[in-house]
């Protein structure tokens, strides 16, 4: 009788867990609070920064943690802007990001787990850029709050960590003595939960 009961027990755990539908929430990137951006060291002395113009970003989740959250971001290679016409002309080239052949760069993640510091989550991905395909490790802060205007509620995080220009074959003629081989992410997006 006890084994008859176990297994009804069993069964019941299974049939209901086979049947409850875990909603996914999707969140809606606030482009006029966002920015996807970098810095590179120029002659090992000075910081470039800038950043690419057009980006889009979808975030979803089905926890309000954000432990499990899922973010995919397409950048338009020629947005790419560090306030010196000249010097972006020269990065959309053959010699860096060959925008022509390339003109995307990807990021899609599949690890987003908090880490032992407030607020705080590892984010790893594969990131991919100037067509090779390669898992990167960000570290991203999160606040949360409720927009008082929209009442809907709003997430903002900050991204940052390092990726190597020549992991992906980017401006290989150029030493890093001239720019570094280290690239800084930079990065600040914002979401409303829909």
């Amino acid at each position: 009788m006890k084994k008859i009961t176990l297994i009804a027990v069993i069964l019941s755990a299974v049939a209901y867990l086979s049947f409850t539908v875990v909603e996914k929430a999707s969140w809606t990137y606030d482009k006029a609070h966002a920015k996807v951006g970098f810095g590179v060291t120029h002659m090992m002395i000075s910081e470039v920064e800038g950043y690419f113009k057009t980006a889009d970003v979808t975030l979803t989740t089905s926890k309000p943690d954000f432990t499990d959250a899922v973010v995919e971001v397409t950048v338009d290679a020629s947005s790419i802007f560090t306030d010196n016409d000249k010097r972006d002309e020269h990065l959309r080239s053959g010699d860096f990001f060959d925008v022509q052949k390339y003109p995307t760069v990807t990021f899609k993640s599949f690890y987003f787990k908090r880490t032992k510091a407030a607020n705080t989550y590892y984010v790893k991905g594969n990131l991919t850029m100037h067509g090779v395909t390669k898992p990167v490790g960000l570290t991203a802060v999160a606040k949360t709050g409720v927009n008082p205007y929209s009442k809907k509620e709003i997430a903002g995080f900050k991204i940052t960590g390092t990726v190597k220009r020549s992991d992906f074959g980017i401006g290989g003629s150029t030493p890093s003595a001239v720019v570094s081989d280290e690239v800084i992410i930079n990065c600040n997006a914002e979401f409303s939960k829909n």
